[in-house]
């Protein structure tokens, strides 16, 4: 079971993965596709349509995975939340050891703005869940 939800997660991630780093290096275009469909001269009707189908899909992946996930004991979901959390922070300090003195200043202002905003969601949710709890 764990052997295939391993890989089922890695095959659910792989195209995002691909799209999100192409050769050459990270992209920093705007909108979906970016590289991919500039060359293409798209409307834009059609970028809105293509950028609809893309979060269709994404959401549809979403959906998959987290299907799978709550059919995995609570225990197995702990160790990967706190496994995908160090990887997460690994990454973070590792980008950080990147930056001058200056950069770094402003890299930990914009983490904690987005931690600021994590816990601003978080209470939004479970103020959410306790109205939609109240209702039923």
């Amino acid at each position: 079971m764990r052997k295939t939800l391993t890989a089922l997660l890695l095959a659910a991630t792989l195209p995002a993965m691909a799209m999100a780093m192409p050769e050459g290096g990270p992209r920093h275009e705007r909108g979906f596709g970016g590289h991919m469909f500039r060359e293409l001269n798209l409307t834009e009707e059609q970028r809105h349509e293509i950028g609809r189908l893309m979060r269709d899909q994404m959401k549809a992946r979403h959906d998959i995975t987290e299907r799978y996930l709550d059919k995995l004991p609570a225990a197995e979901k702990k160790a990967m939340q706190d496994e995908l959390k160090a990887a997460e922070t690994r990454n973070r300090d590792a980008i950080r050891a990147k930056l001058k003195p200056e950069q770094q200043k402003a890299f930990d202002d914009i983490q904690k703005k987005m931690e600021e905003r994590r816990a601003e969601r978080a209470e939004f949710e479970a103020w959410k869940a306790e109205k939609d709890k109240k209702a039923q």
